[in-house]
């Protein structure tokens, strides 16, 4: 919210921090008023953050992406979606640890990421998953009026891409690729020293990826774990049977097997 005067523009922060200032010198007994509640000391009040649903708790999110989430005084996590119970426990248990119960409410959970997509109160995704998830989720987030941040690699192929693109700019929506190796010091340095000529001429890159390592997605078949929807896993994948190192180890946070399918990525 804007409140325009003659001479400047008041935003709702700066009203706020006007009208607590005012309360509380114009009261004669003491009044004890949280920082944070304020929008004081650079702490939003959970009404001025950007609400963030968690699409995927993983291990990439449980690592990096939740924690700096929670971290940021900018944003609130207010909702959870993820297929494995087990990582959905632990996700809402670190959440609700952080924030505690935010106007009487603890973070919302969802099996499925369409409730929390349709969920009014959410303004930007984490899509977190397995890539085989990336586009349909952010297409239908971004269709839904949400802002999306999506780990890498944001697609399988250049028809999806093309696709997410046209979505994003139509729905005049914010799209980010999460990739902290842009940040990371060793990679920057890496590219400094390759830019100022310091191992010579850089005449070609060659890049690539694996193929299927079959050892993954072909051992027996076994029994789904009870704390995993793995047709929802699945999505718009091949169905193909289940077997711990097609999906992510049970009741861990290691690196999946998914990872080495072409199904599901494309390669380490």
């Amino acid at each position: 919210m804007t409140l325009e005067t003659s001479n400047q523009k008041l935003t709702r922060r700066d009203w706020l921090k006007a009208t607590a200032v005012s309360a509380v010198s114009s009261v004669a007994a003491p009044m004890i008023v949280p920082a944070s509640a304020l929008g004081l000391e650079d702490k939003l009040p959970p009404s001025e953050r950007i609400t963030i649903g968690m699409i995927g708790v993983g291990r990439q999110a449980r690592a990096y992406n939740l924690p700096w989430f929670l971290k940021s005084k900018q944003t609130q996590v207010v909702a959870i979606s993820e297929v494995d119970s087990w990582r959905m426990r632990n996700a809402i248990d670190a959440v609700n640890e952080h924030y505690g119960p935010v106007n009487g409410k603890w973070v919302a959970a969802y099996k499925d990421f369409r409730d929390l997509i349709a969920n009014d109160t959410i303004d930007a995704v984490m899509i977190s998953t397995p890539d085989h998830w990336h586009v349909p989720m952010a297409v239908a987030a971004v269709r839904a009026g949400k802002d999306v941040c999506c780990e890498k690699p944001i697609t399988k192929c250049i028809a999806e891409g093309r696709l997410l693109v046209n979505e994003v700019a139509k729905h005049k929506r914010i799209f980010r690729v999460d990739s902290e190796a842009r940040f990371k010091p060793s990679f920057c340095k890496t590219a400094e020293v390759v830019r100022n000529g310091r191992i010579g001429k850089l005449t070609a890159i060659e890049v690539g990826v694996p193929f299927d390592d079959v050892r993954c997605g072909q051992p027996e078949t076994m029994p789904v774990p009870r704390e995993l929807d793995f047709e929802m896993w699945l999505g718009p994948a091949p169905m193909a049977p289940y077997t711990v190192n097609r999906v992510h180890p049970h009741k861990a946070y290691s690196r999946g097997g998914w990872m080495r399918i072409r199904d599901y990525d494309d390669g380490m």
